[in-house]
């Protein structure tokens, strides 16, 4: 769900099977992206999976590094990150956000092969189109909370939108 004139292109890891099965992104009863999307600032109210599409209004979009539903993003391979990765930045050349977000560190540094990346703004681009990569909404990811990521997600907002 995207398009051009994107401010921020929000990159899930890969469809849930709840995700696939209602076919919303983060639409997971627990997954924290609706929320913390919210909290950060990015929406002017919580939005449910099902309204994704009004997030186009807002400059934002979400796709997905690989296309295959799994339980979990540990079962994916890492033929499919890669490959995922080439699909991805094709993507971004045809669409060109200001903004790619990636929502998980491991995915990012498998998709685009950077082991050393870290949550926040990286030194790739995509032409003119800067990443920042931002920590895993999903409820698996106990690494993070909620508060921790509004704010992680705030600055890239901050950045993006100049506020």
């Amino acid at each position: 769900m995207a398009g051009p004139g994107l401010r921020v292109l929000f990159c899930g890891i890969n469809p849930g099977l709840w995700s696939a099965a209602t076919g919303h992104h983060f639409a997971r009863p627990g997954n924290r992206f609706w929320p913390v999307l919210h909290a950060s600032g990015f929406t002017p109210r919580r939005f449910a999976p099902w309204e994704e599409r009004e997030l186009l209004g807002l400059g934002l979009g979400i796709t997905n590094v690989v296309p295959r539903a799994s339980a979990r993003a540990d079962e994916l391979v890492r033929e499919e990150y890669v490959a995922g990765g080439r699909a991805l930045a094709e993507r971004v050349g045809r669409w060109r956000p200001d903004w790619l977000a990636v929502v998980g560190v491991t995915a990012y540094r498998a998709a685009f092969d950077d082991r050393k990346a870290r949550i926040g703004p990286q030194e790739r681009t995509f032409g003119a189109t800067r990443v920042w990569v931002l920590p895993n909404p999903s409820g698996l990811n106990a690494h993070w909370t909620a508060a921790g990521m509004a704010e992680e997600y705030g600055r890239l907002r901050a950045e993006a939108c100049g506020t």
